[in-house]
């Protein structure tokens, strides 16, 4: 006789929802944890297992659960994922790992620009506005934009016709 859980479809890719019974001193209590189901080993046997991933404040959490075991009152099925070509998704680890170390060097570098533009406002503009003026009376300046923007009118040229 297989079991009710043997005959959940649970797949990779999948956004699970399980509810864990946790004992503590002389109560219950139903702990629910929910994510992305990473792995799934030896099928519908007694020791089949399967691997929950979630991002819990900006750490990354596994948990790996028995599927038959009696501490998991629940699975529910949350969002089923459209395709997944692994059977197991463990690549997931390593890029969401890419993914939040892009998004803190894009943080990173919003707040400096931040900070950057804040002191030349407290350094003044008179200072912005006479480097701008250096700039443009600077001849070498003048020489290096003179055929930028004859390459420039030559382009637009070749564009119109």
């Amino acid at each position: 006789m297989q079991s009710k859980r043997a005959t959940i479809d649970m797949r990779p890719g999948d956004i699970v929802r399980v509810y864990q019974k946790i004992k503590e001193k002389d109560k219950t209590r139903i702990q629910v944890f929910e994510g992305l189901v990473i792995a799934r080993k030896h099928g519908a046997e007694p020791g089949a297992t399967f691997t929950v991933r979630k991002i819990s404040q900006g750490v990354g959490v596994e948990r790996i659960y028995p599927l038959h075991s009696s501490n998991v009152e629940k699975i529910e099925i949350v969002k089923r994922s459209p395709k997944v070509r692994r059977a197991k998704l463990y690549y997931i680890r390593e890029k969401a790992a890419r993914e939040s170390r892009k998004r803190l060097r894009h943080e990173y570098l919003a707040s400096k620009i931040t900070v950057g533009s804040i002191e030349e406002e407290s350094s003044g503009k008179q200072s912005s506005q006479e480097t701008d003026e250096n700039r443009k009376e600077s001849p070498l300046t003048q020489q290096n934009n003179e055929p930028k923007s004859e390459k420039r009118e030559l382009k637009e040229e070749r564009e119109t016709k």
